[in-house]
């Protein structure tokens, strides 16, 4: 090794180098000096939450959860892409460190202006980055107080979370209210209220109603058809309608789909904004919709007694449901009435008043062959095995000062029930039609769930008592997954085991490949039903429509191979981020209805433990956490799956026991809600 001679030998920064060597560790110090260190082995991970004192990562490859000590977490934030050493903790099970930063994805988040005491300083806090608040610039001198929600943007990174800083980025006011935090929740996640003036502007142009007079022309006119479309009571953006008639065979069922491909083209403003978004989102009251409303509640949307284009699905089947045929054609309808659900359900099960047996008049005479077809329908997928999960969602009842003011459970009635299943078949038979004409699709996969994740299921349901159907504790055929919310139906464990075997399933996503659909038990299977709200849908309309008009199989392969791979993984992302957002603010708006329910008492049941508390989930889906401190003095034990014990007294706590509570606080930032024993 050759010496080096300099003049001007600068010790500080060759000591400063030489920290960050060892920090980065490319090098190692020892007694003799130092030396490179080798290479580590490492993967690429995502970085998918932190936590107060750790993180979790998920290895790209794999998809692998990994456990990340926040003193090994460099400073990593959400969605970064890091290089990760894995080695084993303690406890043998697989943990990791960040070796470096590859991606930095995280910028803007939503926070809460609090004031620091100890430095006399206001600060932004974030769910989003650990424990520690951030010092903040605001160069744009926005006004804001103790408690305002915020966005804040990432100036400087350190190698600590603690040591990065942001500026000001906008005030959205009091984080108290809900709709003030959800509202930041969208701008964290830059899901924007209002579309750019080029799309608005292009919305505006081809949503004339003169355009559907001159194509009707050119289309299967099926105005003359009792076609309505059911919804709920407020729902505005309305994209599918149906129609049922028996026939010699069997039945004939017409599901008609809003024909927005007709209106927004490849490559336009519309297209690429529709693109970005993905999705819809819908929280509370409101929807941010992925068209503007020019199109989402105006031209598009099916409204009854007005001329609309439509993309329907004729499907002949036999008396018992089996699908015999199926045809996709361009079509112009006109909706008989706008139906509501409660009011059918009330007509379906005889309690109807005579004003809404009027309203339905024009369509009531298909109301037998709509629950004859419908009653096939659902027994096919239950012979073939499809599960019946019974996940609970809720209704968030919201005043005229935007606040919410009740939660209730949204139950389903038949007409529910008989909707889901003819949009399922119209599906199914859209997606036979990309396969069968080999075309390049976005088709609706949904993977078999993960052995660890089933070792986990059957661990916990032998804790609680449930048998486990099969030999082989690490698989599960969805015949097993039947039985065992068969085996729970009624009882109360029967939330508790449904949401289990949710979270135990894989998340169904898009892809350019027929994969099948696991929870549907379906080999083939895509989205087609919803164009207004879901880019999927239109995506594959418009692969349809030109295939239907006759253009080569090999030129619609050359226009949409490439692009029916990219709008599956961006239409996958976008799902996954506004289930997110949807979730969030849901909770936000549960923790302002609690925050009036303070000191009050309430039963629910106990639907998870874990070593830091008890989750208990009250009848009106509202749940909050009971913190181990907060229970009765003594040492407690957690069996890592169901149970809490106090180990001085014996008395445990167990996941599906139903539970007193009191109301002990609600934070509306957070989501969160703390409760405590009566």
């Amino acid at each position: 090794m050759k010496k080096i001679r300099s003049k001007k030998f600068d010790f500080k920064r060759f000591a400063a180098a030489l920290s960050d060597l060892k920090a980065e560790k490319a090098i190692s110090e020892g007694k003799n000096g130092f030396t490179i260190a080798k290479p580590e082995k490492t993967v690429s991970a995502k970085v998918i939450r932190l936590n107060k004192t750790f993180g979790f990562v998920s290895v790209l490859e794999s998809g692998e959860e990994i456990f990340v000590a926040g003193k090994y977490l460099l400073g990593a934030m959400p969605g970064d892409i890091v290089k990760l050493r894995i080695f084993k903790g303690r406890n043998g099970l697989d943990e990791g460190e960040v070796m470096s930063i590859s991606e930095e994805n995280f910028s803007r988040f939503a926070g809460t202006v609090v004031f620091d005491s100890d430095s006399k300083e206001y600060k932004i806090t974030s769910s989003e980055l650990s424990k520690f608040p951030l010092p903040f610039e605001n160069p744009d001198r926005i006004a804001f107080c103790e408690g305002d929600r915020v966005l804040a943007e990432i100036t400087y990174r350190g190698r600590r979370h603690s040591e990065h800083r942001c500026r000001l980025v906008m005030n959205f006011g009091n984080s108290d209210k809900a709709s003030v935090c959800a509202e930041s929740v969208l701008a964290e996640n830059g899901i924007s209220l209002t579309f750019p003036h080029e799309v608005v502007s292009e919305a505006v142009k081809v949503s004339l109603q003169e355009t559907v007079s001159g194509e009707i022309k050119n289309r299967l006119d099926l105005r003359d058809m009792p076609i309505f479309t059911i919804d709920g009571a407020d729902t505005k953006d309305i994209d599918d309608a149906i129609s049922v008639e028996k026939t010699e065979n069997g039945f004939k069922l017409g599901v008609h789909i809003a024909d927005v491909s007709f209106y927004v083209k490849p490559k336009s403003a519309l297209d690429n904004e529709a693109f970005e978004r993905g999705t819809s989102v819908y929280y509370a009251n409101r929807v941010v919709p992925m068209l503007p409303r020019e199109l989402s509640n105006g031209i598009c949307s099916l409204n009854p007694s007005e001329d609309r284009l439509a993309f329907s699905c004729l499907i002949n089947t036999d008396f018992e449901g089996n699908m015999l045929s199926y045809r996709f054609v361009k079509s112009v309808i006109r909706s008989r009435v706008k139906g509501v659900y409660s009011e059918i359900n009330d007509i379906l099960d005889g309690r109807a008043s005579d004003d809404i047996k009027l309203k339905y008049s024009e369509v009531a005479a298909s109301f037998d062959d709509i629950a004859e077809l419908a009653l096939k329908l659902s027994d096919k997928k239950r012979k073939r095995g499809a599960p019946e999960l019974e996940s609970v969602e809720s209704k968030i009842l919201v005043d005229e000062n935007d606040v919410c003011v009740g939660v209730l459970p949204r139950r389903r009635g038949k007409s529910e029930e008989f909707i889901e299943d003819f949009m399922l078949l119209a599906n199914e038979a859209a997606a036979k039609f990309g396969t069968e004409n080999e075309l390049p699709f976005v088709f609706r996969i949904h993977e078999q769930p993960k052995p660890e994740k089933v070792d986990s299921l059957y661990e916990t349901l032998t804790s609680l008592g449930v048998a486990y159907p099969q030999h082989k504790p690490s698989e599960i055929t969805q015949q097993a997954v039947c039985s065992i919310l068969e085996s729970v139906k009624g009882t109360e464990l029967s939330l508790v085991v449904n949401n289990l075997v949710l979270r135990t399933m894989a998340k169904a996503k898009y892809s350019n490949e027929p994969v099948g659909h696991y929870g549907l038990v379906l080999s083939d299977y895509a989205h087609f039903t919803s164009p207004i709200r879901r880019y999927p849908d239109l995506a594959i309309h418009r692969i349809m429509s030109e295939f239907i008009s006759g253009v080569p199989r090999s030129e619609i392969c050359r226009k949409y191979n490439k692009f029916s791979y990219a709008a599956s993984q961006s239409s996958s992302e976008a799902e996954q981020r506004a289930m997110k957002v949807e979730m969030t603010c849901e909770d936000m708006y549960k923790a302002e209805f609690m925050k009036s329910k303070i000191g009050q008492t309430e039963t629910g049941t106990i639907t998870s433990v874990t070593d830091f508390g008890i989750f208990v989930t009250l009848d009106d889906t509202c749940e909050g956490l009971i913190r181990t401190e907060d229970l009765p003095d003594g040492e407690y034990r957690f069996d890592g799956a169901v149970t809490l014990t106090n180990l001085n007294t014996g008395k445990s706590y167990r996941t599906g026991d139903r539970l007193d509570i009191r109301v002990l606080n609600a934070d509306v930032a957070l989501g969160r809600v703390d409760f405590g024993l009566v």
